[in-house]
């Protein structure tokens, strides 16, 4: 008789982020998911979480770890072994080991020309702690540890990167980090870098060589990776303005641009699915991962689904902003009365009937979004009217300065 198999499942980058300070002892005494009072918890979807032991891989399917779903408890079965700077991602006992005697001073920015200045005049042997867990720094995990290297250079000193991520509670996440940094430096003495008294209102002065690397990585808006997420019911008119906005940014060769179109994503990327509630999120999200590593390559994709549900488009922004782009969410909010009205395609007429099951606006919901960056109303107005509200707000983010149509 076969074993029954155990099921895989690929936790978030906070997760993955936690699993790995688990794995090495960071968070001793922690040493499983869920304990009491800690940050640190597991999210196992409902079909995975009911069998009792679950294995824990990473985006490429490398078992890490598995972990008891009753208890939370790990048995650790491998370590990361890829990924930029993965030579400076230690243990806390490798750390112990070979920088003992050192002052350790945990970073989770680029460090300007005070601090360096700061940490010279301590007259000791420096290792920088660059904290880059998920969303620990608004610097991308990379550029971070880049940033940390070039001061470790000016100060002769050493660079851990240590993957300690933010759990939307600050007191939580500073208890967690001072425990993490002490068993990182152990005996020896740990640095706070001082907090500037007035923060500038222009620009951190830093060296030459840290501006060039923060500058990279956090580009004007401008040149920014950039998702245009248009929402709204069938017949609302989003695909038109969507097209209309990448025709104008097209025309005046100000970007290029990636479209995304629901119904063209359908025949190509998500061939198969069928509408169900199920089907169509996992086709909202095929269009956010898309999108986002558009966005993480700078680039601007433009997208129309309806997406009619605010958990799955909050996982659209979440992808695009782990990514390093901005998400710009329109909400083109036609009143059904109106989207009905104009029905085309017939799809609203069949809804009714009964011959479209859970169809958006009729007989599934449509979860208005509250946090749309624009709002607009195509009842009776004309397409430029409309897509000038959408260039207004683009134009106030900063975003893109278009101009009117070319003549």
């Amino acid at each position: 008789m076969s074993a029954v198999p155990v099921p895989q499942h690929c936790p978030t980058p906070r997760e993955l982020d936690d699993l790995e300070l688990l794995s090495t002892g960071a968070l001793a005494p922690t040493t499983r998911f869920g304990e009491p009072g800690s940050p640190v918890t597991l999210d196992l979807p409902g079909e995975v979480a009911e069998a009792p032991v679950v294995e824990l891989v990473d985006p490429e399917g490398l078992p890490l770890a598995r972990v008891a779903t009753a208890t939370g408890e790990l048995e650790v079965l491998t370590h990361p072994e890829y990924g930029p700077f993965r030579r400076l991602y230690l243990s806390p006992a490798q750390v112990r080991e070979q920088h003992a005697g050192h002052m350790f001073v945990p970073v989770a920015d680029a460090l300007d020309e005070t601090q360096l200045a700061e940490l010279a005049a301590l007259d000791a042997q420096v290792v920088l702690l660059s904290l880059v867990g998920h969303r620990t720094s608004d610097l991308s995990p990379v550029s971070l540890i880049r940033a940390s290297l070039a001061a470790a250079k000016r100060l002769d000193g050493e660079v851990v990167a240590i993957p300690l991520a933010a759990h939307d509670d600050p007191q939580a996440d500073h208890d967690l980090g001072v425990r993490v940094v002490a068993n990182y430096a152990g005996p020896d003495p740990v640095h706070a870098l001082r907090t500037p008294d007035v923060v500038s209102t222009t620009s951190t002065m830093y060296a030459a060589d840290i501006a060039a690397i923060v500058a990279a990585d956090q580009p004007p808006p401008d040149e920014q990776g950039l998702v245009l997420f248009f929402t709204g019911l069938s017949g609302s008119g989003k695909s038109t303005l969507a097209r209309a906005l990448m025709d104008r940014i097209l025309e005046q060769g100000v970007r290029t641009v990636t479209s995304l179109d629901g119904d063209v994503v359908r025949r190509h990327l998500s061939a198969g699915l069928t509408f169900s509630k199920a089907d169509r999120e996992t086709n909202i999200r095929r269009i956010g991962w898309v999108a986002a590593e558009i966005s993480r390559h700078r680039g601007l994709a433009v997208c129309s689904p309806i997406a009619p549900f605010a958990e799955t488009r909050a996982q659209v922004r979440e992808m695009v902003e782990d990514a390093g782009g901005a998400f710009f969410l329109v909400h083109v909010a036609t009143p059904l009365e109106e989207c009905e009205r104009r029905d085309r395609k017939g799809l609203y007429a069949k809804a009714r009937r009964g011959a479209i099951p859970e169809f958006t606006g009729i007989s599934s919901p449509y979860e208005e979004p509250t946090d749309a960056s624009v709002r607009v109303d195509t009842t009776g107005r004309t397409i430029e009217a409309a897509l000038d509200d959408v260039i207004d707000a683009l134009r106030q983010a900063g975003f893109l300065d278009l101009d009117g149509p070319a003549t």
